[in-house]
């Protein structure tokens, strides 16, 4: 199945299974805003909660904040949000659509990296076992053509990007044939900068209202509360800052669903540390995240780093974290060394020092920042797309039907288990409400007596649902149940007096932060 049709098919299986919905839909939506519906929700919060927990249980040093939205328009003057969060944005004459020209090109790279891949898998195919994918990616003759032209385009690119060269961005789409998606034309405008904040007013009059911006990050927030948290909770450097919380940006290019939205949610840690040693903590903090996401099981080989081909000015160095989706490799996550410039900033344009007195240097200083930031709504994606499947299996019957489920890590499912009386008679549902009722302080449970016993398991393979359990005659008997596995389809008998053990084996977080120490 191609790509594009699997992502088509994940989108409409979001709405579908009460996921996600499209905003205000019902006066036709408000483009690139979403709404996280009664499934969704679940699983955001899961998600939210295993980066929260291991950014903050997991290290000592690390603590947490929740900033205000609304900041001093000042702050913005500061970070430089004011003068300086643009994106390069081209429109195509023919279609009148807008895009940002980075992507494009970006776009470009990915599909030349596409002919590559191609390559490898049909020698994979045709070599077999003894196929030797490094040795043919430095031979064969098409694969090192596409790199050269990937390095090429590349290095051309990183330039005008670092330059701030509009006309060589522009030149780059018309050099290799960029052709707009709706028109097919190369009929492109100049690139052009667009602020991408969204402003508004607060006070009681026109006359007295002082303009404030909808933050675009939420790191700023932590900034400004550096020194607090400092001094309240008697940090030493180095230590962090995190926080999870809604952002804006007025994406005029916003698209792929939920991958760039106008209103969306980050997950930010700030990690303050003595200049000189922010290289030794980026690296340990690009290791970290990375063994976060994989401990998920989503599949290694669906994460990559791409280093940035433009540094902020500030930044002296910046990595993302890929992951494959149906759209090929997008970022997730962003682990950027900042230096001083925030804190430096905000001290300079606020009168007030930020500076940490060191008692082993015997000396004040203006920390390093090392960030790592991730979009939750991005993270969202990535799990969905992971984990949306369709295989092939036999009904009772013995015919084939096609089998669509989502196989979520279980720590981050929605519902943990279903409960399901085979009959709605014999006292079986009484039995089955039982046991949701001894389970349901500490899992989200679904109870369902509805449909067959094949439709009820289908319903929740759809959703995710890891474990269904389900109670017949013989549980009155004996006090078992059959407890079938999600991926597999296999069924045991257990005992109702292990479900709680089986349950905390299998999808708590502990499993999954093991991994991580």
């Amino acid at each position: 199945m191609a790509q594009e049709d699997v992502f088509k098919k994940l989108v409409a299986h979001c709405k579908e299974y009460g996921f996600v919905f499209q905003s205000s839909e019902i006066y036709d939506g408000l483009g690139a805003v979403y709404d996280y519906g009664q499934l969704g929700v679940e699983l955001k919060n899961n998600i939210k909660k295993y980066w929260y927990d291991a950014m903050v249980k997991l290290n000592e040093n690390v603590v947490g904040l929740d900033s205000a939205i609304f900041m001093h328009p000042t702050t913005w003057k500061a970070s430089g949000h004011v003068d300086a969060f643009n994106d390069p944005l081209i429109d195509n004459k023919d279609s009148k659509k807008r895009y940002r020209a980075d992507v494009l090109i970006e776009d470009l790279i990915q599909k030349i990296e596409g002919k590559i891949e191609k390559e490898v898998t049909k020698a994979k195919k045709r070599f077999g076992e003894s196929f030797d994918e490094a040795q043919f990616k430095s031979t064969n003759p098409r694969v090192l053509a596409n790199q050269e032209k990937i390095n090429t385009i590349h290095t051309r690119f990183a330039k005008a990007l670092n330059d701030n060269d509009l006309e060589d961005l522009k030149q780059i789409i018309i050099d290799y044939d960029v052709v707009c998606p709706i028109s097919g034309t190369k009929n492109w405008t100049d690139v052009r900068q667009f602020n991408l904040m969204f402003a508004t007013e607060m006070g009681s009059t026109a006359d007295g209202a002082n303009t404030i911006y909808l933050r675009p990050e939420t790191a700023q927030g932590i900034f400004v509360n550096f020194l607090n948290v400092q001094k309240t909770g008697r940090m030493k450097i180095p230590f962090g800052i995190a926080q999870i919380g809604k952002a804006f940006r007025n994406e005029i290019v916003a698209r792929q669903f939920i991958f760039r939205m106008r209103e969306f949610e980050q997950m930010e840690m700030q990690f303050f540390v003595r200049p000189g040693e922010e290289m030794k903590w980026f690296e340990y903090w690009k290791d970290f995240r990375m063994k976060w996401h994989k401990s998920l099981g989503m599949g290694d080989e669906k994460y990559r780093y791409h280093d940035h081909e433009k540094l902020a000015h500030y930044a002296n160095a910046a990595t993302d974290i890929e992951y494959r989706m149906p759209f090929g490799f997008k970022e997730v996550e962003g682990i950027h060394s900042r230096t001083d410039f925030d804190l430096s900033q905000h001290q300079e344009h606020s009168g007030k020092k930020l500076q940490y007195f060191d008692p082993e240097l015997n000396k004040n200083y203006v920390p390093y920042v090392v960030e790592t930031s991730i979009g939750v709504d991005r993270m969202f994606l990535s799990i969905m797309a992971g984990a949306y499947t369709e295989d092939e299996v036999e009904d009772a019957k013995g015919r084939k039907e096609t089998r669509v489920m989502l196989k979520l890590p279980a720590a981050l499912a929605p519902v943990k288990m279903a409960v399901l009386p085979l009959l709605k008679k014999d006292g079986l549902p009484e039995k089955a409400r039982e046991i949701v009722n001894t389970l349901k302080f500490d899992y989200n449970l679904q109870y369902d007596e509805k449909d067959s016993i094949g439709k009820r398991y289908r319903r929740q393979d759809a959703i995710g649902t890891p474990f269904c359990i389900t109670v017949d005659h013989q549980t009155l008997e004996d006090h078992t149940v059959t407890i079938r596995y999600r991926d597999t389809m296999e069924q045991e008998r257990v005992a109702i007096a292990d479900l709680e053990k089986i349950l905390e084996e299998k999808v708590s977080m502990k499993n999954l932060f093991k991994q991580l120490v």
